[in-house]
């Protein structure tokens, strides 16, 4: 059985141009993933809110984890707020399984993203959450501070759950299982 670290951001400071923040909408993603992943027969591990991210990186580096998941929403700088749209899935640059990963993750959100063509991949060096000993991912589900994106991310968020479980079922090899309910 395939066991993740499920990250969903916890900055309620990030807030939404249509009201509401990246910790709100970005926890009812993973609330939705949820069942999809425990009908998949994926193992998680979330979060602790009072955690710091230093504190879940040695977590999940002494954890007996496949992957480590983040998601957040983006925030663009501010000569550009509002212009810049569109999911990214960041991965450690030199990092095969999380650029297959990335590549997955994807394919899923433009089948579900109204402007396809804007969600992308892009390889980092620079982030903090990929200093683990698994493959990582984080997910920027869209731009905070563009109207359509925020709006997209708050109308959809139990189909964006749907989405990224599917594509970590893809990715792990399992069978993506509809949760009894659903």
């Amino acid at each position: 059985m395939p066991r993740i670290y499920l990250n969903p951001s916890l900055q309620t400071y990030n807030l939404f141009v249509s009201g509401g923040s990246e910790e709100e909408y970005v926890s009812l993603i993973a609330d939705a993933m949820e069942p999809y992943l425990l009908a998949s027969g994926i193992a998680f591990t979330r979060n602790d809110p009072k955690n710091t991210i230093s504190q879940v990186m040695q977590e999940v580096n002494q954890g007996a984890y496949d992957l480590f998941f983040a998601m957040h929403t983006a925030t663009a700088p501010p000569f550009m707020a509002g212009f810049l749209q569109g999911p990214e899935v960041l991965y450690l640059i030199n990092s095969s399984c999380g650029g297959r990963l990335a590549e997955i993750i994807v394919s899923s959100l433009k089948r579900i993203y109204p402007a396809s063509a804007a969600v992308k991949a892009t390889p980092t060096a620079m982030r903090k959450e990929f200093q683990t000993t698994v493959p990582a991912v984080s997910v920027e589900l869209g731009y905070n501070d563009n109207f359509e994106d925020a709006q997209w991310i708050k109308e959809n968020c139990r189909g964006i759950g749907r989405a990224l479980a599917h594509a970590l079922t893809i990715y792990f090899g399992a069978s993506f299982v509809e949760p009894m309910g659903n």
